[in-house]
């Protein structure tokens, strides 16, 4: 069993490689997509410790504790000029399935080197191991996009969330009903909060948005929000980590919550600034009840 704020290894031994990521079940599998970071650690110019974008990675599993490595499921290009090119960013990929076109759906933060062009990438595929197709890169809304989510509400509509204004507000946009474009509606919530790693759920018809502080790769406090309304309303409630190390969020950063036979569960990264390929990973339960939220460290989480 892989322990929590440490490298995790999937079936065949090797360290899992989805950094930045999400897990969905689609057809009773859990599917774990995140950034391939195999490669070498290097500090650019700029103060920025980076990996050439590789591409992201899809595990599968039954249980959400053995993990299959099914590769590479959108690749970088090595052919300059390309959206995909290994010198730009890609990151934080997120999938979701659309009944309507039975596609599935990922989009994922793309910019360049340096974080100045911080726009969305689209892409869609057949099945949930892709391959993924590249469909467009784009500014949604508009205005600037870095740390992102997806999140699929009950009604099946689904929504954007990313960070904008430089890192100073989340923004919500809509999704088309394709899932492969926003349709113009769009809304913010914690204006000058300076949040990013958004990760939202809905209980019991309460939306929770768990958000990280930008520190980059740096740990810091977790901070949770609440609205009745996904679109206005949103209010910032207070940091829902408890315990040892709850003030830098056990050391981690928040990227996605999933639920698993009726209960909720947040994904965080430990980075790994100097060799970004050893980052860790932990999967902790979250406790959602009627506006209070707890997230606790367990060295080993029972799914």
């Amino acid at each position: 069993m892989n322990k929590n704020g440490t490298m995790w290894l999937d079936t065949d031994g090797n360290p899992i490689q989805a950094h930045g990521g999400m897990i969905e079940k689609f057809d009773g599998i859990y599917y774990w997509y995140g950034e391939n970071k195999a490669g070498e650690t290097v500090l650019k110019e700029n103060g920025l410790h980076r990996v050439d974008f590789i591409g992201f990675s899809c595990y599968s599993s039954a249980d959400c504790i053995s993990w299959k490595n099914e590769g590479l499921v959108l690749k970088a290009s090595d052919q300059p000029g390309s959206p995909l090119h290994k010198s730009r960013v890609g990151e934080r990929p997120k999938v979701l399935y659309n009944e309507k076109s039975r596609k599935y759906v990922m989009w994922f933060h793309l910019d360049s080197h340096d974080y100045m062009t911080a726009h969305t990438g689209v892409a869609v595929a057949d099945r949930p191991t892709g391959p993924f197709q590249f469909v467009r890169e784009m500014c949604p809304n508009r205005f600037d996009s870095r740390d992102m989510t997806l999140f699929k509400d009950t009604d099946g509509k689904a929504y954007l969330i990313y960070s904008s204004d430089w890192n100073k507000t989340l923004r919500i946009a809509q999704l088309t009903d394709d899932y492969l474009d926003v349709n113009g509606v769009y809304s913010h919530a914690f204006p000058e909060q300076e949040r990013e790693a958004p990760a939202i759920f809905i209980k019991d018809g309460l939306y929770y948005m768990i958000t990280s502080g930008c520190t980059g790769w740096e740990p810091n406090n977790a901070l949770f929000g609440i609205s009745h309304n996904i679109f206005s309303g949103w209010k910032l409630i207070g940091d829902p980590c408890t315990g040892e190390n709850a003030r830098q969020t056990y050391f981690g950063q928040s990227t996605y919550v999933f639920e698993k036979d009726g209960r909720h569960y947040l994904m965080l990264d430990h980075w790994n600034p100097s060799n970004l390929k050893e980052s860790g990973y932990s999967i902790l339960p979250v406790r959602a009840d009627n506006g209070h939220l707890t997230v606790s460290f367990q060295e080993y989480t029972s799914l």
